[in-house]
């Protein structure tokens, strides 16, 4: 760090050089008690001959500590009140930049909040906005959920969100990430954006939920899928093109406390059956198959036309499509984990799952030592490697 001027020193000479002095020590005076710094000198600037730097300004109102290197263009930490290289201002607070590659790790869990501490005060880890909101929103899910299953829908899979929650979200008992803002959290790509869960997605608001996509939007799902609304209703429309719904495999039902509507404005509406069509209101029928036209009535039957003849008889064949053949990953299997010595289950162990196909899965058991589910459409041999939680995190740093 730099001395002021008029600090005594004390002079050396390499190998009694008188030609090469250097400052071997600096002397304390009554005039000079501190070598470095005063109250009006401000600035103590670290450098390297490769312009590596640790700068600490004490400007009144305008403090700030910079820590650069050069390599690779340029790496930086800067902290306080932000200035470019003609001592401007561009900013406040901290940046850290870099223009070759960045990386946070936290082998225990990451908190990045913009809720308020200020001063520094409280504890580093105190999430509690953060949780009252994802508390909140687990109450809201727990709520429709109930509803969802009075109706007969399929509720949502609470214990999965409670445990996130409880076990691993709330002071990072467990490795995770926790992002909290109270004001709004945006993500932008220019490009693609993933989100991906080896188990649930969990997705909350307490308002509303909008979702735009300008060419084509897929939802595949493995097993059910179960849409509910507690109060206003469901709309569907298609300004263009078809809207096809399909029971593949199965029957499918369309029910209605009061009135059901069909309507065709410009064309006809077409009711296929292959084996057999039965109308039924207020107990009077009419059933078709192929045996012939059955129709019963518990009142009157009046038949109005303007004509009314009889012809030999006739036979429509109905046009039934073919539905498709989808071949289901009929062999699923996951994997208990246990220590050979003590037979107990390896709680948060690594391991990787790869099948004779060649398809690879690695993950982390679940607190019952379980590891993930893994498919295949085949009988296949399942190849199992437990490693020891430190030689994998070597790993995945190397």
């Amino acid at each position: 760090l730099p001395l002021l001027a008029g600090t005594e020193v004390s002079i050396a000479f390499e190998e009694g050089n008188p030609d090469r002095p250097y400052i071997a020590g600096v002397k304390h005076d009554s005039a000079h008690t501190d070598h470095v710094t005063i109250q009006n000198y401000k600035r103590n600037v670290l450098r390297t001959p490769a312009n590596n730097k640790i700068r600490l300004d004490d400007e009144r109102g305008k403090e700030h500590i910079k820590v650069s290197t050069e390599y690779g263009g340029k790496s930086q930490l800067n902290l306080g009140h932000l200035v470019d290289a003609g001592k401007q201002q561009r900013g406040e607070g901290f940046e850290l930049r870099t223009d070759l590659w960045g990386a946070v790790r936290a082998k225990k869990g990451i908190f990045i909040s913009a809720d308020a501490q200020d001063k520094a005060q409280g504890k580093v880890r105190e999430m509690a906005p953060a949780m009252a909101i994802l508390d909140g929103a687990q109450s809201q899910m727990k709520s429709l959920s109930t509803d969802a299953q009075t109706a007969n829908a399929d509720p949502a899979d609470l214990s999965s969100q409670i445990a996130l929650l409880q076990q691993s979200v709330k002071d990072l008992t467990q490795a995770a990430i926790l992002l909290s803002a109270p004001k709004g959290v945006a993500i932008a790509s220019g490009e693609h954006l993933q989100l991906a869960a080896s188990k649930n997605l969990i997705a909350n608001a307490g308002n509303h939920a909008d979702i735009g996509v300008v060419k084509n939007m897929f939802i595949g799902v493995g097993q059910a899928l179960s849409v509910f609304v507690r109060k206003a209703g469901i709309k569907l429309f298609a300004n263009k093109g078809a809207i096809s719904v399909q029971a593949q495999n199965d029957l499918m039902e369309l029910l209605a406390q009061k009135s059901i509507e069909i309507t065709s404005t410009e064309d006809e509406i077409k009711i296929t059956a292959k084996k057999k069509i039965t109308l039924n209101g207020g107990g009077s029928y009419i059933r078709l198959d192929a045996c012939g036209i059955e129709a019963g009535t518990p009142g009157e039957y009046n038949v109005k036309a303007g004509y009314y003849g009889r012809k030999p008889k006739a036979k429509l064949t109905p046009e039934l499509m073919a539905f498709p053949v989808i071949k289901s990953e009929d062999f699923n299997q996951s994997f208990i984990l246990l220590d050979e010595n003590t037979g107990q289950p390896l709680i948060n162990w690594p391991y990787e799952l790869e099948l004779e196909s060649g398809l690879k899965m690695s993950g982390i058991t679940d607190e019952n030592g379980n590891t993930e589910l893994i498919s295949s459409d085949k009988e296949e041999v399942v190849n199992i490697s437990v490693f020891e939680p430190d030689e994998f995190l070597d790993d995945e740093i190397n």
